[in-house]
């Protein structure tokens, strides 16, 4: 027969919250555990794309570890608003926000979906790889050395790579 979920949890691994209740049948006592279950409502999803269906309409959704990015994708949580735009000063920055995962949640995946900060995310990853490639290369140092204090140098390779004031 099969057990049920409470039963494999119990074996996998003990539940954190236990309540127990002691019961005398005839002259012996016996403690009986009252299953914990938590039921949460919330409105995670921000500001949905599409309308959310009617309260009534909407079921309760078993979440655990290995079904979280599942379920979180469904929900299809979006957000968008608008800040103030402290990159260049002026003005105000839309924000549009998907999170399909938990890992989209993580600093590096929310400034990839603002187009301003991927572009500085970007800069700075090819800072990293440059100086790592620095990392004992006397010859590539001197040569960006030389273009640094070379200001028509640095200009005729800033032309030739289609780079920007930015």
């Amino acid at each position: 027969m099969s057990q049920s979920t409470q039963h494999k949890i119990g074996r996998v691994r003990p539940p954190r919250v236990q309540i127990t209740y002691d019961v005398e049948v005839g002259e012996n006592t016996e403690v009986k555990e009252l299953p914990f279950v938590a039921g949460i409502m919330a409105d995670l999803s921000g500001e949905p794309k599409e309308p959310l269906p009617p309260l009534k309409k909407r079921k309760f959704v078993e979440i655990d570890g290995e079904n979280f990015d599942k379920v979180l994708a469904a929900s299809d949580p979006h957000l968008s608003f608008r800040v103030d735009d402290v990159l260049t000063g002026n003005g105000k920055l839309d924000v549009e926000l998907d999170f399909a995962e938990l890992e989209d949640f993580s600093p590096t995946r929310v400034v990839s979906q603002v187009p301003a900060l991927a572009k500085l995310l970007e800069a700075r990853i090819r800072l990293k790889d440059l100086i790592s490639k620095l990392d004992g290369n006397e010859d590539l140092d001197g040569l960006l050395q030389e273009v640094l204090n070379n200001s028509e140098e640095r200009e005729a390779l800033k032309q030739q790579l289609g780079g920007s004031d930015d």
